[in-house]
């Protein structure tokens, strides 16, 4: 063998023994793929989170933390969840790498959770079982259940459920009645929590609402759903409020109030493939009840379907309050299936009488579109735009519009009071084009 045929043999041998030892690893900072879809305006999640693949992949070198196993819990209905939990989390939180709690398969009960950071590094906690609250609203001293604070980093995941066991606690809602109604536990809190995905979760029978977003940034519910009756009071779905890029995707709610619901501060929502019904449809606000609200801003609800709701899409104030904004928000693609009020702006929303409808709202709304609504509504007035006659709406947009009111007596109507909305496309019922008319479908 000659010198130039011995050193081609050499670089060969090394480059086979090269690639059998070594793995293609991904580019530093780089996701797996979780089927998750980025916040409006394409925010992304704090670098240094990897998130776990779709199914709830475990992160890659992390412990392993299972409840019963390590820490003694029991899936008997009688031992209280919460020390191996707490233990668990404590441990976790503390963790300079990725750690999984696994709360395996049965049923446990748990008093409360506060499960509260800052962490080292993420945590995953794969809810495989139930978890069931204790029935009585008078075992909460507070109207938490179940919370997430100050988390950097968050995957809760597993195909499990969350039972608030809440029917004996709408029985004792005197919301309807007393605006200073006590108020009683929330399945889920999430408090100040950055880069979080919620995955393939069951929140069931809430005694109030059944997921709170405060203050939080890039927060994913993927594959989630909602349980409740179509009667069980003051159980919002999901409420957000001063929280920047949640997104709902491909979600179930059912309840028996607002499917999902948007406060104050609520900036970069986008909500796509959401199934809500029975409840009370999908809203903005109420706003304008408190001093110091925050702006709403980006607000994109499309791919969507409502049925047996008593509301479709709205966006709600208060007359006679406080002053607020709202802009931004656009309503598309959606099927309605025998909604009551399909498309609704309800700038004299007063509740159980609770107001001054005489004097008109304070919140100044614009940007706003319904585009590509169709179905059946169960109430005559099908499109409703009532604005605030010392701050009418602007820069409205209906745009292929086809809703059929299938009750008995007159056709549907369009309503319109302080809005001169943009008209595109099929009208049906026809548009309101003028303040204060009202007409009626062909």
């Amino acid at each position: 063998m000659g010198v130039e045929q011995l050193k081609i043999a050499v670089i060969s041998v090394l480059l086979v023994f090269f690639t059998s030892t070594t793995k293609a690893q991904p580019p530093a900072g780089t996701q797996p793929a979780a089927g998750a879809q980025p916040a409006a305006g394409g925010a992304q999640p704090a670098a240094g989170g990897a998130q776990p693949a779709a199914g709830g992949a475990q992160p890659a070198g992390g412990a392993v933390l299972d409840v019963v196993a390590k820490f003694g819990a029991k899936a008997d209905e009688q031992t209280d969840l919460n020390p191996a939990l707490m233990n668990a989390w404590k441990e976790a939180c503390a963790s300079p790498t990725p750690t999984t709690i696994v709360i395996p398969k049965g049923t446990f009960l748990l008093s409360k959770a506060e499960l509260t950071g800052p962490c080292k590094a993420r945590v995953e906690i794969q809810l495989q079982g139930t978890v069931k609250a204790p029935g009585d609203p008078a075992a909460f001293k507070t109207p938490d259940w179940i919370v997430f604070s100050n988390v950097v980093g968050l995957t809760l995941n597993g195909g499990g459920v969350i039972d608030g066991q809440g029917p004996l606690a709408w029985g004792k809602n005197t919301c309807a009645k007393d605006k200073f109604c006590a108020a009683l536990p929330v399945n889920l809190r999430f408090n100040f929590v950055s880069d979080a995905i919620i995955q393939d979760i069951t929140t069931k029978d809430s005694k109030q609402f059944h997921v709170n977003i405060l203050g939080c940034k890039n927060i994913k519910f993927i594959k989630f759903t909602v349980s409740a009756p179509g009667d069980s009071a003051n159980t919002d779905g999901i409420h957000i409020g001063r929280s920047d890029g949640v997104s709902i995707l491909d979600t179930t709610i059912k309840t028996g109030d607002d499917c999902i619901s948007l406060g104050d501060g609520s900036k970069n929502v986008t909500v796509i493939g959401v199934t809500c019904g029975p409840g009370h449809g999908i809203s903005v606000g109420s706003l304008g009840k408190w001093k110091n609200e925050e702006p709403v801003n980006g607000v994109f609800v499309r791919n969507c379907t409502i049925s047996g709701t008593s509301n479709g899409v709205r966006i709600k104030s208060w007359p006679a309050a406080e002053a607020g904004t709202a802009s931004d928000m656009h309503f598309e693609d959606i099927t309605m299936d025998n909604v009551g009020n399909p498309i609704l702006v309800d700038q004299e929303y007063c509740p159980w009488n609770q107001c001054n409808l005489k004097a008109p709202s304070n919140v100044k709304l614009s940007k706003i579109s319904f585009k590509n609504i169709r179905g059946t509504s169960s109430t005559v007035e099908v499109v409703k735009l009532v604005c605030s006659k010392s701050l009418p709406c602007e820069e409205v947009d209906l745009a292929d519009i086809d809703l059929a009111f299938k009750g008995p007596g007159a056709p549907g109507v369009s309503q319109c009071s302080h809005v001169k909305p943009k008209l595109a496309g099929k009208m049906n019922p026809p548009a309101c084009t003028a303040e204060g008319t009202k007409i009626a479908a062909n």
